[in-house]
């Protein structure tokens, strides 16, 4: 049985969310049973499947938006929040 896919916004609805310095608010739920991004009070939420452990979901997180935006994960950066469900996310576009 294959995973499904997850269910991402418009890349521009998500660029749309960052700042004029390319920050991006992200609140993170781990250890969902399917990867979704959400867009709800100014905020993107990602849900992903990885545990909060060794820095499985974020970079989970960085990979889904990614994704999501059509870039390379390497074009993101986590800027805070590596223990927190609250993150900041530096898009290099």
């Amino acid at each position: 049985m294959a995973k499904p896919k997850p269910d991402l916004p418009a890349a521009e609805a998500i660029l749309a969310l960052a700042d004029d310095q390319g920050r991006l608010g992200v609140r993170v739920t781990p250890g969902a049973r399917l990867e979704a991004l959400e867009i709800a009070g100014g905020k993107l939420l990602a849900k992903v499947r990885a545990k909060p452990e060794d820095g499985k979901a974020n970079a989970a997180v960085l990979a889904l938006i990614a994704r999501a935006l059509g870039v390379a994960t390497s074009r993101l950066s986590l800027l805070r929040g590596a223990t927190s469900r609250e993150k900041q996310v530096k898009l290099e576009i």
